[in-house]
């Protein structure tokens, strides 16, 4: 069975300087119940410009735009309007760049080509004050990062919290370790919110990146 992603009501604001691709994400956008899209723009600075008039929830923002990057625009958003999020959508997987992404105070980063459904679960995540890495980054996230807590805390886990981890590790959204375990929404997020309390970590990619240099779970 497939689970939809469960995503709060959500203002958005699309940059993008590919006039195919934003139409394309516009629509996609549009088509989810809690999605409204108010509005586009095409560089860095008309971005910025349209996100501090439209107080958008999300912008979905590329890397690679005309005049000012998306680097540099998230950076600028963060400091202008604290509370919005940003999702980074990008072709982009220097390492170099996603670190700067992620250190400009982006929320989540997607690669250009996943499915609808992975950016719907960055937004749902960015909504909610939690971080998303699509699966293509994690270990170069993970590289970047200071050294984990001794193994001895992953035994405080459960055989069911090892099996949610293990799916975490891999990139799935709740839904969809829900749909791999036979188990409910709710009962998953549990699950995680156990982890995460557990393993004294804020969101579940720190955990995801924890178990990975833990070596935990390959």
């Amino acid at each position: 069975m497939n689970i939809p992603i469960e995503v709060p009501a959500a203002r958005v604001l699309i940059v993008e300087d590919d006039p195919l691709m934003q139409l394309g994400l516009e629509q996609s956008l549009e088509d989810h119940p809690q999605i409204t899209v108010v509005g586009t723009a095409e560089d860095g600075y008309l971005g910025i410009e349209a996100a501090l008039k439209l107080k958008p929830d999300v912008v979905v923002m590329d890397i690679g735009l005309p005049r000012l990057d998306g680097i540099a625009a998230t950076q600028r958003l963060k400091e202008e309007l604290p509370g919005i999020h940003v999702v980074m959508l990008t072709s982009h997987t220097a390492d170099t760049e996603i670190i700067a992404a992620l250190s400009s105070g982006a929320d989540a980063y997607c690669i250009k080509g996943a499915s609808l459904d992975r950016l719907m679960a960055a937004i749902a995540a960015a909504m909610e004050g939690a971080t998303y890495l699509d699966p293509q980054i994690v270990k170069t996230v993970v590289e970047h990062l200071k050294p984990p807590v001794p193994k001895g805390n992953f035994a405080q886990l459960s055989g069911r919290e090892m099996e949610v981890l293990k799916l975490m590790v891999e990139g799935k959204s709740n839904p969809e370790i829900a749909d791999d375990l036979y188990l409910s929404p709710n009962t998953v997020k549990t699950h995680v919110r156990g982890i995460m309390n557990k393993l004294a970590v804020d969101d579940r990619v720190q955990a995801a990146v924890m178990a990975l240099r833990a070596g935990i779970v390959n």
